[in-house]
């Protein structure tokens, strides 16, 4: 197996995948238009590249970059003792430098000032004159550095972002893929779970099938029951699960190929029949993900989505989710669609777009209730109309 994933796809599919992203970035960095942009964003490096390199553990140690070039041109800089991991996926691999303090100590200003000179050097290599580059993610020592050494840094999140948001035929496809490993992951988790078991039982059995049939890792825990599901956003105990719980999840897993695997079920544990509260709570988050998917179009604003999408209950608004919808790829993705409530927070508009996955997010928990109930769903904005991409099923004798 090579570095980049376990395949669910033959190799020409993959680098039709590839070539797709790359002209997506270089199409923003026209737009924005900025000459390159350099990558430490893990995910972001994956997209540009399929390359992957200790993903989690990358994401807090900065390491390993990439500049991608708007004509196409990528180097990418990697650790020296793991640079063949992407022998087969870049043709220009150079050792990176790092302003870590946990690799580098109390030599980071001087690193990062050799940091700053070797983005000049690349950039006249290239044929720039100008000192501008824009960055993903910004590590203060070399921001500082950059400005010493008369290299201007450019904000660069959003070229990425606008980038990924927008999918190709065969990547929907292999999002499907990858969504159908976590459905059968589930699926098992849910045969073999029996009240009794703790909580900790249950998402160890989520992601040991995710891990079985390619997938990669969490990147949350997000898997409770009874009243440990209201408010939500309760990460994984080791609370026993007791015949006539509701369990409530949010996969949040990466899959094959990098593809973030994200839907939330809901459903009783045990033998004993759903009450008339958990039926009550279900049907309103059921209500709630049928009326927003239906909602979904192309060509519709964020704030317009957010203002026509499904009013809660009165008392289930202050336990409400953190998000109305987000996008959906290589993990969350621009959009993120807030509620009116959050306004203050951080809402923007936009419109939705064509190609674009969203996940569109229920939860129902009453204020001081007992229980709440978690569901979310993956859609495909195509060009024929909403597409669901995950067929894992609800409860509907529930409702």
């Amino acid at each position: 197996m090579n570095n980049a994933t376990t395949s669910i796809v033959d190799s020409d599919t993959q680098a039709g995948i590839q070539a797709h992203r790359l002209e997506r970035i270089c199409q923003r960095l026209a737009v924005a238009d900025c000459a390159a942009i350099v990558l430490f964003d893990p995910v972001n490096i994956r997209y540009a590249t399929g390359t992957r390199n200790m993903q989690v553990w990358t994401m807090h140690n900065i390491c390993r970059y990439t500049v991608v070039f708007a004509s196409g041109e990528t180097v990418l800089y990697e650790l020296g003792s793991s640079a063949h991991l992407a022998q087969d996926y870049a043709t220009d691999i150079r050792p990176s430098l790092s302003t870590d303090f946990m690799a580098v100590g109390s030599r980071g200003p001087e690193m990062a000032r050799r940091w700053a000179d070797s983005m000049i050097s690349l950039l006249r290599e290239k044929g720039f004159g100008e000192r501008s580059l824009a960055i993903d993610r910004a590590d203060l020592a070399l921001v500082q550095a950059s400005e010493r050494r008369g290299l201007r840094l450019i904000e660069g999140q959003s070229v990425m972002e606008r980038a990924r948001a927008i999918k190709s035929r065969a990547e929907v496809e292999v999002l499907r893929r990858s969504l159908l490993t976590c459905e059968q992951s589930v699926a098992d988790m849910r045969e073999r779970l029996q009240p009794g078991m703790r909580e900790s039982d249950a998402l160890a059995m989520l992601v040991e099938g995710s891990i079985q049939r390619g997938g990669e890792y969490p990147e949350t825990r997000l898997l409770g029951s009874g009243p440990r599901t209201n408010p939500w956003f309760q990460e994984t105990s080791e609370r026993i699960i007791e015949d006539g719980d509701l369990l409530a999840f949010d996969t949040d897993m990466i899959g094959p190929m990098g593809y973030y695997n994200d839907i939330s079920r809901s459903w009783v544990v045990g033998d004993k029949p759903p009450s008339d509260a958990q039926r009550r709570l279900y049907a309103l988050a059921y209500q709630q993900m049928q009326h927003n998917t239906e909602l979904l179009q192309v060509g519709m604003g964020f704030l317009e989505y957010s203002d026509k999408s499904y009013q809660l209950p009165e008392n289930c608004i202050p336990n409400r989710y953190a998000d109305v919808a987000h996008g959906c790829g290589l993990g969350v993705e621009y959009p993120l669609v807030w509620y009116r409530e959050d306004e203050e927070w951080g809402a923007y508009d936009g419109l939705f777009e064509e190609n674009m996955v969203v996940c569109v997010e229920c939860y129902v928990g009453e204020s001081g209730g007992r229980e709440g109930v978690k569901l979310e769903q993956p859609l495909w904005l195509s060009a024929d109309g909403v597409v669901v991409l995950s067929d894992y099923p609800f409860e509907l004798d529930y409702l």
